[in-house]
């Protein structure tokens, strides 16, 4: 008697199961030498060890194509289970659609929906840093994200670590009442609402406690050695060279990190420069740190926001134009430039 467990973490129960357990149902008629018992997110199978390493093959040629595509109809499941050429056919069909980046609650499907979010999932695995740059609502927070909570899932990492610089948005917010967590929560919101898209709240909850998943400002890296973890600094535009560096230099032998930022929206005071944009230069040809440029064609917003960001980038192009012009009739009078 041979016994296997197969865990169902990379895919949506409910979508392999089928409604009412029809697929499973199918499973074990397909199997019917073997006990086979559903438990949560695992199957258990009993019996002869060449039936079971059958059907284990089997059911990893079913998860595999469920991680690829999503869905998988009774038809192609029946059919995917009768093979018994070993033909993958069904199962490879798509093979390069392999945008789906992990399943949230009542089976949420979470894809890297543009060619930049796909190239952000597909450079994170063979690269431990990746700075992804661009402007607002191309979804560099939000794959970052889902990428940390499908390494937590796989089992690659223990942990994962969110951080943001505590830098107001051009509105002085003043004193914050409550506990440190109460104080800086406003700040890390976006990441709090992507972690809810992915995780179910009992689960997350357990996470957070636990100190699994971590939530805190750029300030409190310091210090530390963060190793078997996946790290995000989100809003890097607004870190300082100095707390860049600091950051950088926090992740250990079996970590990865995400750097996600914007360089039209730095909310730093007049007098200090960001430092994402210095990284990104001086970071270039290392390997093992891959750097994704996103534009307006990944906002995945409102499709007006597709139009504001073209709005802005021309019209900051117009005052650099107007500047280098003042500039050039200064030299040409030969008095200094007026500032």
């Amino acid at each position: 008697m041979t016994e296997a467990i197969i865990n169902l973490d990379t895919v949506n129960p409910i979508e392999f199961f089928g409604v009412n357990n029809s697929k499973f149902d199918i499973l074990k008629r397909k199997f019917p030498l073997l006990k086979i018992l559903s438990r949560g997110t695992q199957i258990k199978l009993s019996g002869q060890a060449d039936e079971v390493a059958n059907a284990r093959g089997r059911i990893g040629q079913l998860i595999k194509y469920l991680e690829r595509n999503g869905h998988l109809s009774e038809n192609y499941f029946s059919e995917i289970l009768g093979e018994e050429d070993g033909n993958e056919t069904a199962v490879v069909e798509n093979e390069n659609n392999n945008d789906i980046l992990v399943f949230g609650p009542n089976g949420k499907v979470i894809r890297a929906k543009t060619q930049n979010q796909k190239l952000m999932a597909s450079v994170s695995e063979k690269n431990d840093i990746i700075f992804a740059i661009g402007p607002a609502g191309t979804g560099k927070t939000y794959t970052a994200v889902a990428l940390a909570v499908r390494a937590l899932k796989n089992k690659a990492v223990r942990k994962i670590i969110l951080t943001r610089p505590a830098v107001e948005a051009g509105e002085s917010l003043g004193f914050l009442p409550g506990d440190l967590k109460e104080k800086i929560d406003p700040y890390l919101r976006p990441l709090y609402d992507a972690l809810d898209d992915m995780i179910p709240s009992d689960k997350l909850n357990y996470y957070m406690a636990n100190r699994i998943i971590e939530i805190a400002p750029l300030a409190y890296m310091r210090g530390r050695t963060l190793d078997n973890s996946f790290i995000i600094l989100d809003e890097a535009q607004n870190s300082t060279d100095l707390q860049l560096k600091m950051f950088l230099t926090r992740i250990g032998a079996s970590a990865k990190a995400i750097i996600t930022g914007d360089l039209t929206q730095v909310d730093l005071p007049k007098n200090q420069k960001s430092g994402l944009a210095k990284a990104s230069r001086i970071l270039q040809g290392i390997e093992g740190i891959a750097h994704i440029q996103l534009d307006e064609a990944d906002v995945v917003r409102h499709r007006l926001v597709k139009h504001i960001i073209r709005a802005y980038d021309k019209e900051q192009a117009r005052e650099e134009e107007q500047e280098e012009q003042n500039r050039e009739q200064y030299r040409k009078l030969g008095r200094p430039e007026n500032r």
